[in-house]
């Protein structure tokens, strides 16, 4: 008898959206699957920020120590909320084609965006950074929960609009009309690509997922996750980063932001596609050496405390 490969993730529609994506794409190949939905902490505590609640692996641990256990053998992540650095004996199977990867704005009207007051909802440190530094009279407040909580809390508001990616969105079809893309906005490591994990030492999973893997996407989400490990250090920070590949050359822009969204060290570069080995460490070590090391001390000493 076959072996059925069972498919651990998060239940949010989202999240069972992408699993059953994989689900589909695996079974097409001829192997038996199951879905195992479960909860994280990320998902299950709604009332405080993510930063305090130590972001690094908020969304991914639960579905991390369901495979150490043995309880599935594969997981499916939004890979913008995977770790740098991936728990011993988990590896990467596959980077799924990236989708869409901006921010975009659902709003009640924008007007405000001329004024000097406005509030906007995200639980992002990068995108009230970002925000800030474009509408530095404005107001951030934080928002928390899956993608149709978050939409459900702003039409019960009174904020002018909250951001969101809109790969999310689109992927479960709930996009509405009233949005624009913020197209200054420097997307998250990662934002918009599908990441598969598999134990290392599972060699019937790692190569039923080989087949799932899409090149390009996995060239720019490592040189983007280069750049967020050499910058963070372990903390969170607003951090952005995208790199596209076009042809043979690889074009990467990345940046630092203080928490209030005041200062703002960039980088921008492009390199030939055999060159990009450490490109994203050199970036970051750009940033590092242009202030963003000082920065990066100030982030951690607000965060900490």
């Amino acid at each position: 008898m076959s072996r059925t490969i069972r498919i651990g993730t998060r239940d949010s529609e989202l999240a069972l959206w992408q699993a059953t994506t994989v689900q589909n794409a695996l079974e097409k190949t001829g192997h038996k699957t199951e879905l195992v939905p479960v909860k994280s902490t990320g998902d299950l505590n709604l009332d405080q920020p993510l930063y305090e609640m130590g972001i690094t692996g908020i969304f991914t641990k639960t579905l991390d120590v369901a495979m150490i256990k043995g309880e599935v053998d594969i997981a499916v992540h939004s890979m913008k909320d995977v770790p740098t650095a991936l728990p011993k004996g988990i590896v990467e199977g596959a980077v799924m084609k990236r989708a869409n990867t901006k921010d975009i704005l659902i709003h009640k009207g924008l007007d405000f965006l001329d004024s000097e007051s406005g509030t906007i909802a995200t639980g992002s440190l990068r995108r009230k950074a970002q925000w800030l530094h474009r509408h530095p009279g404005h107001k951030v407040v934080d928002l928390r929960g899956n993608v149709n909580t978050r939409m459900q809390k702003l039409e019960a508001s009174d904020w002018n609009g909250a951001i969101f990616a809109a790969a999310g969105l689109e992927r479960i079809d709930i996009k509405p009309h009233n949005f624009i893309d913020l197209d200054w906005m420097i997307p998250a490591p990662a934002q918009g690509a599908m990441l598969i994990v598999a134990m290392e030492e599972d060699n019937h999973c790692r190569k039923a997922l080989a087949g799932l893997h899409h090149r390009n996407s996995g060239i720019e989400v490592h040189v983007e996750r280069q750049f967020l490990r050499k910058l963070e250090g372990g903390c969170t920070a607003p951090i952005g980063a995208l790199a596209r590949i076009h042809k043979d050359e690889l074009h990467f822009k990345g940046a630092l932001f203080s928490l209030d969204g005041k200062q703002k060290i960039e980088v921008e570069r492009s390199v030939s596609i055999d060159q990009i080995e450490d490109f994203g460490i050199s970036c970051a070590e750009h940033i590092l050496e242009n202030g963003g090391k000082e920065l990066m001390t100030h982030i951690k000493s607000i965060l900490n405390n």
